[in-house]
């Protein structure tokens, strides 16, 4: 047991402390932009990403998984800051930053529903989204990350955000090339020293040495309205146990808020996760990800962090940079809260080029290109789905995205096993009609089945055999019921046979005179080896 916890914690401890360091040097940008999405300071953004990386580094369900201050969430956030901070103007002693504070109660809930799934074991539901919903919703991620990084092209002057031009983008360009140049080739000469870390520090030391003037971690803070990294420990925040009056008329923002951003989380926590499974070949857990998530949520709201979830930008750098074990997420969090307390002059000189660079190389190697090659070869409805959640993601959000991918996927196969439903006729020496029943029987095929029978000019005697054929849910159960009182008003006799014990259960409870109906001593090898694999499956 202590083996099996130290190898979790590390495996090679280099890389994990050297990809923990090239991860948190790719959070600082992350963190501020998103909180300047969100409209907070960005030292609440840094917060957040050090409170989400420790905690679910430590505790969370997939080690080398990278948690922080994400755009999906900051996203949601928007309307609640904006809603709190004009309530808290209009007060007769008004409130400064009111939005801010609200934003820390709804976490304290949303950890809260998290904690609740975890509990209540719902992580196990993301082995439910189909494969063209994954690939989709990488190559959505992908897109989205791309698009992202376009916005550092950007310079501001006396307020206002234009296009880099000339000289200015040429030299932004070909920084950013050199850094995926450093990223693609070092690899091929050794792989003991981690590529993006590399990429950073030589790009870094040209523009310092070289006193080239280009867009920086600093200067990018302070064109945001910051002040820069420099900062405390983050502090209790005991004032929001003061302000719940505040909320007087308002619960209806907050509880909506705070379960989005709930589902938000946990979708791209759980969608992160089974990624990076693939990629290591390993297995981590949902449910226990969840509480950990949960946690973290809280904890920001406590402690004054605009809270998150997974980043699946920044964890496929850990992981492509030799990040397997915990120990690498706590390095990178605790090197983040290091940057803000002890680091930040030296942070801020980092080139904005030299991390767009790091990301249009995680972009490269989270885009699905092979969805291009099986694009034709899949069913189309799977092509459908995969297009449609790509295009939802970058529209919307990850979370919708994946919402619509599964609903999608689970109509088009409920469509496709409704049509499936056979009824094979025969007619037995003493005259009585047998209805071979195959295919699932639920509510998408409840409208086939009952077009198989001849009610009317069936003879007296009839007999439905499910032997294959498995009764789903409540739609299937009234079908049947449905159907044999249709025969019983018409005068006739009808048996069922082989049923499955679990649907003999549903049916008798619905309506205890079908056991006059069901016939149960079947002389039938057949009929215990599909009762016996039902049974299993239950």
């Amino acid at each position: 047991m202590i083996r099996k916890t130290i190898k979790n914690f590390t495996q090679n401890p280099k890389n994990d402390i050297l990809s923990g360091l090239t991860v948190a040097l790719a959070l600082v940008p992350e963190a501020v932009a998103f909180a300047f999405v969100a409209g907070i300071d960005p030292l609440v953004g840094l917060y957040g990403a050090f409170m989400m990386g420790i905690v679910t580094s430590l505790f969370g369900g997939r080690p080398g998984m990278i948690s922080g201050a994400t755009g999906a969430m900051a996203v949601v956030m928007v309307h609640l800051i904006q809603k709190g901070n004009e309530v808290g103007s209009a007060l007769d002693t008004p409130i400064d930053n009111l939005g801010l504070q609200w934003l820390f109660i709804t976490l304290l809930l949303v950890g809260g529903i998290q904690i609740g799934a975890g509990i209540l074991r719902l992580g196990k539901f993301v082995r439910l989204i189909p494969h063209s919903v994954m690939m989709g919703f990488v190559n959505g991620l992908a897109i989205v990350i791309f698009l992202s990084q376009l916005g550092m092209f950007k310079k501001t002057v006396d307020g206002e955000s234009s296009w880099l031009q000339g000289t200015e983008l040429m030299v932004m360009l070909g920084l950013v090339l050199l850094t995926m140049a450093i990223m693609f080739g070092l690899p091929k000469l050794t792989k003991k020293i981690p590529s993006a870390l590399t990429a950073i520090i030589v790009v870094a030391a040209i523009v310092i040495f070289g006193k080239i003037d280009v867009s920086t971690v600093g200067s990018f803070i302070r064109d945001g309205g910051g002040d820069g990294l420099q900062g405390a420990l983050p502090s209790f925040q005991d004032q929001i146990f003061t302000l719940f009056y505040t909320l007087k008329g308002h619960w209806s923002i907050i509880l909506s808020t705070a379960f989005i951003l709930a589902a938000v989380g946990l979708i791209e926590s759980l969608m992160t996760l089974s990624l990076i499974d693939e990629m290591t070949e390993s297995r981590g857990s949902g449910n226990r990800e969840c509480v950990a998530q949960g946690g973290a949520n809280i904890l920001n709201g406590l402690f004054g962090g605009m809270g998150g979830c997974a980043m699946i930008g920044q964890s496929i750098i850990n992981i492509n940079s030799g990040g397997r074990g915990r120990l690498s997420g706590a390095t990178a969090a605790i090197a983040l809260l290091c940057f803000v307390l002890f680091g930040a002059p030296l942070i801020e000189q980092i080139p904005i080029a030299a991390l767009v660079g790091v990301m249009f190389m995680v972009v490269i190697g989270t885009f699905a290109w092979s969805s291009f090659r099986i694009l034709h070869k899949i069913p189309k409805s799977d092509a459908f789905v995969l297009i449609a959640v790509s295009a939802i993601t970058v529209w919307q959000d990850l979370a919708i995205a994946v919402i619509a991918g599964v609903i999608m996927s689970a109509l088009t196969f409920a469509w496709k096993n409704a049509t499936m439903i056979r009824a094979r006729k025969s007619v037995k020496e003493d005259g009585t009609k047998v209805y071979e029943i195959w295919g699932p029987l639920f509510f998408g095929s409840t409208t086939n089945f009952l077009t198989k029978f001849d009610v009317r000019n069936d003879p007296d005697n009839v007999e439905i055999d499910f032997i294959e054929s498995k009764v789903s849910d409540h739609s299937g159960v009234e079908a049947m019921r449905g159907i044999v009182n249709k025969y019983q008003a018409a005068g006739k006799k009808v048996t069922l046979t082989h049923l499955s014990p679990d649907c003999k259960a549903l049916l008798l409870k619905r309506n205890p005179e079908f056991d006059q109906v069901i016939q149960d001593s079947i002389d039938d090898p057949r009929y215990y080896v599909v009762t016996d694999i039902l049974d299993s499956e239950v």
